[in-house]
């Protein structure tokens, strides 16, 4: 039943880019007025984190770019996540005196219910198979005075693989401030229901929507202020905000090189190396002094940390730059 001024919206766009869609959920948010807003939207090859995650913490982050993927950071809070065409992400809008997760979680529950999948609602952010527990939604949420947002996402028939294999920390060891994620099980709802798609899924939600809160008026991706959200999208891509972001962290390497013995600890702070713990066997002791001028400031990440080494001439820093090239960071 519809409470409230009958002023929701649905907002159903094509794009695939994380950062573009991102920003259009953030311009919404921005604009929300009386009602509710339903926005359903995909990202391709994507992952995203939480607000105050570390990347390199929940993601294979070079890994992932390197095959053609997608770093993402979004506003709220929580976990990181994979998403792919297989996956369908929700956005609800609503004042903050609207917000009712049962309600807003009931729309994504009836929608599944449409094709013979029983859900329920369990521990603090997830949706799950009532027979096996496994889950197929995380959600999470971001609150003003004003104004409540809370987004989703539903694994229709995502690839598996790829979630796992971008879903996990590097072997570098990783001393991280800020929300580590929680490894649960998850499924796809196809393979409960193999005539599901993501585009009946769509139409299962507008459905469920519009018949829990009432009549929407359906409106473009195009019909907002597109130089703003040129603008908002330009930071959601931007270094600063995917990774400048990231609390502060300590990154360990450790290897043995035909020099000797080598452990480097990086105090990583705003994205880069803010100071360097340097502890070898090696018979030359200038080793850890020229590894600290080296790297010091240095932006973290595989291919800037390899090059800074590079810069010299000095065969032990090649080593250890052609060793790191090979990890997953």
């Amino acid at each position: 039943m519809q409470k409230g001024p009958r002023l929701n919206r649905i907002i159903v766009t094509n794009s695939v880019d994380p950062y573009e869609n991102l920003a259009l959920e953030e311009l919404l948010f921005e604009t929300q007025g009386g009602g509710a807003t339903l926005y359903l939207w995909q990202n391709q090859h994507t992952v995203v984190i939480g607000r105050n995650q570390n990347a390199w913490r929940e993601c294979r982050v070079e890994l992932l770019e390197s095959e053609g993927g997608f770093l993402a950071r979004r506003s709220s809070g929580g976990g990181a996540v994979f998403h792919d065409l297989g996956n369908l992400n929700f956005t609800f809008l609503l004042p903050r005196g609207d917000y009712d997760l049962v309600r807003q979680l009931s729309v994504v529950q009836k929608a599944a219910a449409r094709f013979g999948i029983e859900t329920e609602f369990t521990g603090r952010n997830d949706l799950v198979l009532t027979e096996t527990k496994a889950k197929f939604s995380g959600n999470a949420f971001r609150f003003t005075h004003d104004t409540a947002l809370h987004h989703g996402t539903i694994l229709i028939s995502a690839d598996m693989q790829k979630l796992s294999r971008y879903l996990a920390p590097s072997k570098m060891k990783l001393e991280a401030k800020g929300v580590k994620s929680v490894v649960s099980r998850v499924t796809n709802l196809a393979d409960r229901n193999p005539d599901l798609n993501v585009e009946k899924m769509k139409t299962a939600l507008i459905e469920a929507f519009t018949e829990e809160y009432g009549d929407a008026a359906p409106r473009g991706e195009n019909a907002v202020d597109l130089e703003r959200l040129g603008g908002i999208r330009a930071r959601y891509a931007s270094w600063e905000w995917r990774f400048g972001n990231t609390p502060a962290f300590n990154a360990s390497f450790e290897n043995r090189f035909d020099f000797g013995c080598l452990e480097l600890l990086l105090n990583v702070k705003n994205g880069e190396v803010a100071s360097l713990t340097c502890y070898t066997d090696a018979m030359d002791d200038t080793l850890s002094h020229r590894l600290k001028e080296r790297l010091s400031g240095c932006v973290y990440g595989k291919r800037q940390l390899c090059e800074r080494l590079r810069t010299g001439a000095e065969p032990d820093e090649h080593a250890i730059a052609d060793w790191l090239e090979q990890q997953n960071f």
